[in-house]
């Protein structure tokens, strides 16, 4: 089964940049050349998008791949195939790996038991762990930080050119 999906490689230094493409074309199994552009988000850095169609799970072996590289911004996605949810992964050296399920429109899913336990983060902390809000639980879930941290990143981005790329096998 194949699944579509979207690599954002949203900031890298142009010295991992052939890193990068090597890493995604092990993963996909066929040579990758991103289209790598400035990054007017962060002077000295590049960008580029993939997207690609490849077997169910590529966009968290991508992440697993990429992440904890230094200096790395990147967000993946995979819609949703038969038994597998739609996800996206978001990586930044400040706050490392986010993962979620997502809808067809984009909006992160949180599962019934990951709200109870915010519900109960929030109404009784655990000792020597600072007390949170709700809504403080809920930015957490939802992967605020990580939105905030990329968000110029992805609004520098329009306008830049986008590659398909299908998977054999």
């Amino acid at each position: 089964m194949s699944v579509r999906g979207v690599l954002h490689v949203h900031s890298a230094p142009s010295a991992l940049c052939p890193h990068i493409e090597w890493a995604v074309a092990g993963i996909i199994g066929m040579p990758v050349d991103l289209p790598w552009v400035a990054q007017p988000a962060a002077p000295g850095t590049l960008r580029a998008e993939l997207s690609w169609t490849a077997r169910a799970g590529t966009a968290a072996a991508v992440t697993s791949a990429l992440a904890g590289w230094n200096r790395l911004r990147f967000e993946v996605t995979e819609e949703a195939s038969p038994g597998c949810d739609a996800v996206r992964y978001s990586y930044t050296p400040a706050h490392g790996t986010f993962s979620c399920v997502t809808s067809a429109t984009g909006d992160v899913l949180i599962p019934e038991d990951r709200l109870r336990a915010a519900m109960t983060l929030a109404a009784c902390p655990a000792p020597g762990r600072p007390s949170g809000t709700l809504e403080t639980e809920l930015a957490r879930l939802m992967g605020q930080a990580w939105d905030d941290e990329l968000e110029p990143f992805r609004c520098a981005a329009e306008g830049a050119p986008v590659r398909w790329l299908h998977a054999t096998g």
